[in-house]
Formats: structure tokens, sequence, C-alpha cells
């Protein structure tokens, strides 16, 4: 963290030292709220939960090496205590990104946030020091922890943000204000909660609106809600996608047999094959949108090439490819699953599988779609006959024996899993030597674990 001391933090959080013996010690490492994982020289927040209340772990996370928790009533430990904790959070988040004095980008969209924020991480790595989100830290919670973890060195600050309703990503942005906002992508993801796509739209371009007459705002040309967010932004914009009217853009893109997409990227004069280390073609994407975020940050064409062709997408359970003994090839994307999300993903398995391998397809049910819940597993359910996959099974409830329904009406073959046994035994006496199989569903399935504990099986055939 940008060294702050715990007299600093009490007073951009309107709270009061106790136990402090020296008020002028500095705080240099980041923001934690999980014991299990607290930073020497940092803080920890003292968060209360519906089943544990971080009060309880602040004496042990000051012994494991923080300065002094962040609480809202004495504790037998250096705290400093403050009237909300999250509140006072994202107060230090505000004071760190204004001593921070490099380049402050974030990033939303529907789908692939995370993946383009590894992918950039890596891309800008090439040029400089850079902090980002781990993992999905993207909420009121993780985002502070991100900006608290940027140092004086950092030349870049990758922010990922995410909303679930009007005004989060405003909120967000007044903690650290972008320089350059890049958005990927308004897909169909808690449009249950927003109401409608344009209304998903309005609260994205939350992030361009941030942006200062100095800023340049990132947009998927491909995109047509998107790109229309030229109009909320007086900062420069960069436009990306496969369209000839795109600043950068990708041409002759195709998949290799690993299912790892290639294509020629194009700016202005310069051009050049890449070859991307992730699975999927929904990647290109993604790795278009970091090359133009690359490009407004400063990074020169061959660093941002071989970044490219270096990234990895290391947050995890998205198009993870983990490998069997047995030659079965898991893909675990189950961190998440938004109907266009689970359409790429199929895309994915069935370049993966070719001509040469059965396909397998465990999808969850789709979770926050509203209304339109029904269409969209439909939809899923025809791009499963599409794509030719051999075999889905479907966990959830109502909507998943919709899908399992459409699919079987269409001649495919899909099933319900078996409730009775756990889903990775039950998926893997389903499974031959060498097939593909996609792992994917709502993040409240678990079906993470499921795809991990797969992993590390063989076929019982």
């Amino acid at each position: 963290m940008i060294p702050l001391t715990l007299a600093e933090i009490a007073d951009a959080t309107g709270g009061t030292l106790d136990h402090i013996t020296d008020p002028h010690t500095r705080v240099t490492g980041p923001l934690s709220f999980d014991s299990r994982h607290v930073a020497p020289g940092g803080l920890f927040a003292c968060l209360a939960g519906s089943t544990v209340d971080g009060h309880a772990f602040a004496a042990q996370a000051v012994r494991d090496g923080a300065v002094a928790a962040l609480t809202t009533r004495p504790v037998d430990a250096p705290a400093i205590i403050v009237p909300d904790v999250l509140d006072a959070m994202g107060r230090i988040a505000t004071a760190v990104a204004a001593a921070y004095t490099g380049t402050v980008i974030a990033l939303t969209g529907s789908a692939g946030k995370t993946s383009t924020k590894d992918i950039l991480e890596t891309v800008l790595s090439q040029h400089g020091p850079t902090a980002a989100n781990e993992r999905s830290f993207n909420n009121e919670i993780g985002f502070p922890v991100t900006v608290s973890r940027v140092m004086p060195d950092s030349r870049y600050l990758v922010l990922e943000m995410g909303a679930r309703g009007k005004g989060h990503i405003a909120s967000l942005c007044q903690m650290a204000r972008p320089r350059i906002a890049t958005v990927l992508g308004i897909g169909s993801a808690h449009v249950g909660e927003f109401g409608s796509q344009l209304a998903i739209a309005d609260a994205k371009a939350e992030i361009v609106r941030a942006l200062p007459d100095h800023g340049v705002a990132i947009l998927n040309g491909d995109d047509p809600l998107v790109a229309a967010m030229v109009h909320d932004t007086s900062a420069q914009v960069l436009l990306f996608g496969t369209g000839s009217h795109c600043d950068v853009r990708a041409e002759e893109i195709s998949v290799n047999s690993h299912g790892q997409p290639n294509f020629t990227l194009h700016h202005g004069h310069h051009h050049s094959l890449v070859q991307l280390r992730v699975h999927g073609r929904h990647n290109v994407t993604n790795a278009l949108a970091a090359a133009a975020t690359a490009i407004a940050a400063g990074v020169p064409f061959d660093r941002i090439v071989t970044g490219l062709t270096e990234a990895e997408l290391s947050s995890g359970a998205r198009m993870e490819i983990l490998q069997r003994a047995d030659g079965v090839t898991i893909i675990n994307d189950a961190f998440n699953a938004s109907p266009e999300s689970v359409i790429a993903a199929l895309d994915a398995l069935a370049d993966m599988a070719g001509t040469n391998r059965r396909s397998v397809a465990v999808l969850g049910e789709m979770a926050e779609l509203g209304d339109d819940a029904p269409a969209w597993h439909d939809k899923v359910a025809d791009k499963v006959l599409a794509v030719g996959v051999d075999r889905l099974i479907g966990i959830g409830g109502a909507h998943t024996l919709r899908m399992i329904g459409t699919v079987r009406e269409g001649s495919g073959h899909a099933t319900e899993a078996d409730s009775t046994i756990p889903l990775a035994q039950h998926v893997n006496t389903l499974l031959q030597p060498h097939d593909v199989v996609l792992v994917k569903g709502a993040n409240a399935l678990g079906l993470e674990a499921t795809a991990r504990e797969l992993a590390g099986m063989c076929t019982t055939r």
C-alpha cells in the first residue's frame, strides 16, 4: 500500500485510535478482511458477517503481522475505531488513490471482466509494475482491498468493477477515478435485477461518465449498446472489435486443435499474428479489450503482442483446462454462468472436442434472469444441439428440466443429474476415456468444486 500513518487513516475515516502507542506508525501493507490471509504491515478490517464477526479475530490478525485492526468497538489489540468498517475501507481506498500518481484503469462488462483483467495485467506488466484485483474482488468489499494493494512504484492500477444496481460503479469510481475506462459488453447477467439490458448499459456507462476530459474510453465496437457510450463521455474513444470501423481489431480469427484462438491484431499501421494461450474464441474479444486498453496506457505494440501471447487466466474456474491420466479433459468454467458465457463455453467445448472426441456438457441452471429465464434456457438448449454436444447433464430446478426437454425434443442426449449420489461421482460414471467435459453453472451451485473433484478421478470403464 502507499504508506499512510495510523493517524492519517484515523483522520480519513473519522476514527479514533485505541491501544495505539505511536500514531505515526505507518501502514505499508494492504487491507484484509480474512484473518487467514493477513498481510504483514497491513490493516485488518473487522467486518461482521451473518455467522462470523471479524472482531473476534482482531488480536490474532495483529499477532500475524497486521499493524492494527479497523473496528467499530474496542478489541484486545491496537485498533482504529470507526462508525462503520465497510465505509471506512472505502475512505481508506479514496485516500490511497488520491496519493497514487500512476495510471488508474477501470473495466466493466456483463461477462469477461476477470478474464480481461488477467490478460491486461500480463500485458501491462511488460511495461511497468502493475497492481490489479485478485480473483473477482470487484464490489464494495473487494474493491477497497484492491486499491490498497497499489504501491508507490506501481505504474498501473487495474480495477475491475462489478455492479448489481444503478450507482454501484459510480460509487466505486468516486473512490478511485479512472483515467482509462474499458467496457466489454452488455449481456443478460443480472437482467432480473436491473430489469432490462438498456438498464444494464446505463449502469455500466457510469464508468465512462467518470472519465476526465483527458481520459480514454475503450469501447466494444461490436456491441451497439457499448459503442453508443461514445455519447456518455467527452474523453477520447478507442473502439475494439472485428469490424473495419474499430481502431483496434482482430482479423483472420481461427482456433487451433487445443481450442486456443489466434488472430491478426491491427492498430494503425501496426499488425501482428497473435496466438493466445487461453482457450475459447470468445477470449479474442477479451484480448482485444486488453490490447486497446494497453495502447491507451502507452504500452508499445510489440510489448502488447508479447503480453497477449504469454497471458494466462490466473483467477481460476474460467476456461481452466484440467487433464486426467485417462485422457479426459475437464473445462472448468464454473465460476459463474450468464447466457452469453454459457453459449461461448459451448463453442469452446465443440472446438476442443473436434470430430474425434466426445463432448459432454455439465450445465447448471442460470440465475438472476427474471422473466426471460425460460427463453434463455431454451437458447442454451438450442446451442447444445447446434454444436453437437454428445451428452448434456443438467443440474438445477424447473429451468434445467425445460432445457433437458428441449434438447431431447431435438434428438439430443440429455439427462438430469442423479441427486442420490455426489455429482462428480455421477458424472464420472458416464464418461469415457478422452472425453472433453465442460462444467459450468451459477456460482451458487458450487460446480467449481465438482470440476476439481472430477479432474482427480479416472473413468470407471
